[in-house]
């Protein structure tokens, strides 16, 4: 099973967790099954790319994608493509995944989706 976590940057698994899915500057994966840790660029409409980060998550063969959080659009996105999403995360993406494997975090869904972003100016995220 492949994870991806928001992350700032190229520090794997002692990288800090983004706060939000859509600007997170990288993804760290994890492979649970060989322990492998890598990081790719996000190059969504976010970040200045065109590709969307759910599709980018998809080609790499991800099936969890661990975040700060999300706004709907994502988590519609990301679940059409059979990857399950978590929110709530902080901290280092270790700190992200060890609270997963605890059964520490909340599954994302319309409840807990994120509907404006400071980062945004207060845009609403659909």
């Amino acid at each position: 099973m492949i994870i991806a976590i928001s992350s700032n940057g190229h520090g794997g698994m002692d990288d800090d967790v983004h706060e939000h899915f859509g600007r997170a500057p990288t993804f760290t994966l994890y492979d649970t099954e060989s322990g492998a840790v890598w990081t790719i660029e996000n190059t969504g409409e976010h970040m200045g790319g065109s590709a969307r980060p759910p599709q980018s998550l998809q080609a790499e063969g991800v099936n969890i994608v661990l975040c700060g959080g999300l706004g709907p659009k994502a988590i519609r996105s990301l679940r059409e493509r059979n990857i399950e999403v978590y929110v709530g995360c902080s901290g280092k993406v270790s700190d992200a995944l060890e609270r997963w494997r605890r059964g520490l975090l909340n599954k994302a869904g319309p409840e807990n989706a994120c509907r404006e972003h400071h980062h945004h100016g207060g845009e609403k995220d659909d």
